[in-house]
């Protein structure tokens, strides 16, 4: 990243790390340890977000943990370096992905960054976070989606997820359809997106789909490549591509 890219605004200080999961196709890595704290390229999976996040400038990371939390907070106390990492605790009880950031909203500003633990990626001419910023538009979006079409998403196997329009805007694959892109797991949120949730667990996707229907959930595609890290037999081909990059 350039100078001149670091000078440019980021549309937030702060991102929410998606932590909590149970990691069970991760198995058997995940019998002892969270799926974040699984290694890939000599480093954990939350590492890999967490250094992307500081590289980017983002300051201030909040993470969800229930799935072994002690592990996993006693990792994010043990770093030396930032961003500066606050816990939102779901010991008691899991949330899922919507769920989860309701609970967190307090520690978040609107708009914030949101990405899951288990991501990797390259970046593109710029990093993600200040493509998203760049795109952002608060009066027209509820979120905004990093997504990448097929040819950049490694060790993907799916039919992908959504359809963009000219202006952005998100559409969902139709069922037993083909679609072009697929969601890497992060967003730019604001704090419209979390009105009126539900109680309890919940996946974003119900909020999702409100905003589809109110043509507020926008996309954009990601111009690096991305991988799909869902089970142990995708550590390898990322860890040879992540050399070859």
């Amino acid at each position: 990243m350039t100078i001149a890219d670091r000078a440019e605004a980021l549309a937030s200080d702060t991102a929410m790390v998606l932590a909590a999961g149970l990691g069970k196709r991760m198995r058997p890595l995940t019998a002892t340890q969270p799926k974040p704290l699984v290694r890939v390229a000599g480093r954990s999976l939350i590492d890999h977000a967490l250094d992307k996040l500081e590289a980017a400038g983002v300051a201030k990371a909040v993470v969800n943990a229930h799935y072994l939390a002690d592990a996993l907070e006693g990792h994010l106390k043990a770093r030396k370096r930032g961003p500066a990492v606050s816990v939102s605790d779901e010991r008691e009880r899991l949330l899922e992905t919507g769920g989860g950031m309701a609970k967190a909203r307090p520690l978040l500003p609107d708009p914030f960054f949101s990405l899951n633990s288990d991501n990797i990626w390259l970046d593109g001419p710029t990093d993600v976070f200040h493509d998203l910023s760049r795109f952002w538009d608060a009066e027209r979006m509820d979120a905004l989606l990093l997504l990448v079409p097929h040819a950049r998403a490694l060790n993907y196997r799916g039919k992908g997820d959504f359809h963009l329009d000219p202006v952005g805007r998100i559409t969902r694959r139709r069922s037993g359809r083909i679609a072009p892109f697929i969601f890497t797991g992060i967003q730019l949120v604001s704090h419209r997106l979390l009105r009126d949730v539900p109680v309890g667990p919940f996946s974003t996707n119900v909020l999702w789909t409100r905003a589809i229907e109110e043509g507020r959930l926008y996309g954009i595609s990601h111009t690096g490549l991305w991988f799909e890290v869902g089970d142990p037999g995708a550590i390898a081909p990322t860890e040879a591509w992540l050399t070859r990059a």
